[in-house]
Formats: C-alpha cells, structure tokens, sequence
C-alpha cells in the first residue's frame, strides 16, 4: 500500500485551515478534515489520474473547500508538499524540496 509523508509546511498549513474553520463555525474544521482525507484517499488510489501542474508535481482538489492537495509520489510513497488554498499566491510552496 502507498504511504502518504506530509512536508512539514503542508501539515502546517493544513493544520491551521483546520483550526481557522473549527474557529468559524462548530465542526467546519472536522468536515474540512475529513475532506483533505477524502482527497488524499482518491490520491492513493489513483495518483496519476490529478493534472500535472510542473514537472513531477500535480494536484487534487478538495471537494466543498478551496483548497488543493499539491502532490509527488511514487509507486510506494505520495507526499503532500502544500495543502494550498486556491486563492493564495500560486506557486508559494515551489521551494519546498
């Protein structure tokens, strides 16, 4: 089975969405939890079917949240370099190595 690795700055920044939208509204941080999850489980299954966006790197978006899983993988392990809000500057998580 593929084992998912969180860059640092992506289990960051998915962190602090969680606790932004607990913050607004009871329980909108666990459903935004559950989506990343729902994304990340489609990822496993499928990695090659996200568009690339450079190189290597390709991305899923979330259902119901404006966020997009920025991703690599390989046949044994995906890792998850941005969790990124679609309206943040693109691009922003490009020095992550």
């Amino acid at each position: 089975m593929i084992s998912v690795k969180f860059h640092s700055k992506a289990e960051a920044e998915f962190i602090a969405a969680a606790r932004y939208y607990e913050s607004q509204q009871k329980n909108l941080g666990r459903r935004f939890i559950s989506s990343v999850e729902a994304g990340i489980a489609r990822i496993k299954s499928s990695p090659h079917l996200f568009p690339v966006i450079t190189e290597n790197v390709r991305q899923c978006l979330i259902r119901t949240f404006p966020f997009g899983i920025v991703f690599r993988g390989t046949e044994e392990q995906i890792e998850i370099i941005a969790v990124m809000h679609l309206k943040r500057e693109p691009g922003y998580w490009q020095e992550r190595n």
